[in-house]
């Protein structure tokens, strides 16, 4: 029996109480209006459905959890959100940091079905919410294109867009939001709307780095991509004593957009610190950067590596996969039975807006706990050149990430990394790396975009169905 929105909407309406309030949703009525599946805590594969890459949220329970198949499921979901007042997460890859896209009592709209991959001559690929970077990559690779982007292949498209999208190829070819011509997203009305530079342009401004779920769902996304290239993959090891000159040298290091780079610094103070990092062209034009590198840093570097790989498979090596085969590196909590573990810690953030002031300082505070990891990535060129979005924090020197092992110390090791780098930088963070306990959320994320965002938000979302912890709505 086919259920049309008139009778969702006045079986839903009947429902309503005297005081506003709404009866317990009615999930079989949802159900029969979904190609997908629709998982409710007591069905069978309900658990699997829930999980996301983090173990930590394991102990979510979202009211349910709808995979959606095609466009009109995810209209039908967010309509019935809207009506019964249910709280409602888009999950796309399910690396959401602080949970949202798991979070209790919501209608999980879960778009990894939505995955298609389609390249164009003119050079633009559709890609669907739910797909995965290391198919967007191998997809693109396969027709001689590339797409900046992330390093960590579960990732989906989405999130990753939304939110701006830092990556190793950022440098020279911008944020993955830069390359986004036009979306399709499903608004609080359950409208699909197409947006761009020319439709609703101020919803698509926000589109790209506003954040995922402060608007509605997007279900698809059009890039322009680039030619795919070669690239060289370096990294180098240096000793632990030379943390203080390494952070001195690499904020200072003079290198061109094809260079990117990340320093990686644990939290125990008698481990090396690594400088990884790719040039976009062959080993020979990445050799001279190199050696500049170490003349700022004053230490002859105890290992260094340099390969040219292909663009694929440079994007496998920097995701850990370059001994799996692209099969084998998907995720293993997913139907997709590929073998990368899910993720057990908690991060934040900072934006690093000018050259540190006392690098032996900043040093001892990123070993303040054997737990931490915090790496650096380079910004500059394209970043810095790239075009008007909501994306606020282009003219870093880098952005900081801080990550701990998960256990009782984390979140208080963290914090104290990330406060005390906001007394030289200010409330800044990235809202990919979105931190539940971060201080003035919502000036650290959005800058001096947060008035207009809102004023977005407000216009498509009077209703706040997509309201979150730490959303705009």
């Amino acid at each position: 029996m086919t259920v049309s929105r008139r009778d969702l909407l006045v079986g839903l309406g009947a429902a309503m109480t005297g005081f506003g309030m709404a009866a317990p949703p009615d999930w079989d009525r949802l159900r029969r209006r979904l190609a997908g599946p629709l998982y409710l805590p007591q069905d069978a594969g309900y658990a699997a459905a829930r999980q996301g890459y983090f173990t930590i949220h394991d102990g979510q329970r979202p009211a349910a959890v709808a995979r959606c198949t095609r466009i009109e499921d995810v209209q039908a979901c967010v309509e019935f959100a809207a009506a019964t007042r249910t709280p409602v997460s888009a999950r796309s890859g399910g690396h959401s940091y602080a949970g949202y896209s798991t979070r209790d009592g919501s209608l999980v709209v879960d778009l990894r079905q939505l995955a298609g991959i389609q390249l164009y001559p003119d050079g633009t690929a559709v890609i669907g919410a739910g797909a995965q970077l290391i198919d967007v990559y191998a997809t693109l690779a396969q027709a001689g294109r590339l797409l900046p982007g992330g390093t960590c292949p579960s990732v989906g498209i989405a999130g990753l867009t939304l939110g701006g999208g830092i990556g190793v190829t950022a440098r020279k070819y911008g944020l993955t939001c830069d390359r986004l011509v036009s979306a399709q997203i499903v608004t609080a009305d359950s409208r699909l709307r197409t947006v761009s530079a020319v439709q609703e342009p101020e919803l698509f401004w926000a589109l790209r780095g506003g954040g995922g779920g402060n608007f509605g769902i997007v279900t698809s996304f059009t890039f322009q991509t680039a030619p795919a290239t070669d690239l060289t993959v370096f990294a180098l090891e240096f000793p632990a004593a030379a943390l203080p000159a390494l952070l001195g040298g690499w904020q200072s290091w003079p290198v061109p957009d094809e260079v990117w780079s990340n320093v990686s610094v644990p939290g125990d103070p008698q481990a090396t610190t690594w400088v990884d990092g790719c040039f976009v062209g062959s080993s020979s034009g990445v050799q001279p950067h190199l050696d500049k590198l170490t003349r700022l840093v004053g230490t002859q570097p105890l290992a260094r590596i340099v390969k040219q790989f292909s663009y694929f498979d440079a994007m496998r090596y920097f995701a850990g996969c370059s001994e799996l085969s692209l099969k084998e590196c998907r995720p293993n909590w997913t139907s997709d039975a590929g073998l990368l573990d899910r993720g057990a810690y908690v991060a934040t953030s900072r934006m690093i807006g000018a050259p540190l002031r006392d690098p032996a300082a900043t040093a001892a505070l990123l070993r303040s706990s054997p737990g931490l990891t915090t790496q650096f990535d380079s910004f500059g060129g394209e970043i810095a050149r790239g075009p008007d979005t909501a994306f606020p924090y282009r003219q870093s020197i880098a952005s900081m990430q801080v990550t701990h092992e998960f256990d009782g110390t984390a979140r208080q090791a963290i914090a104290h990394v990330r406060d005390e780098t906001a007394r030289e930088f200010g409330q800044t963070g990235y809202i990919n790396y979105i931190d539940p306990h971060m201080p003035n959320w919502a000036q650290a994320y959005y800058g001096s975009n947060l008035a207009k965002l809102r004023t977005i938000a407000r216009r498509y979302d009077p209703g706040r169905v997509f309201a979150f912890a730490q959303g705009l709505s």
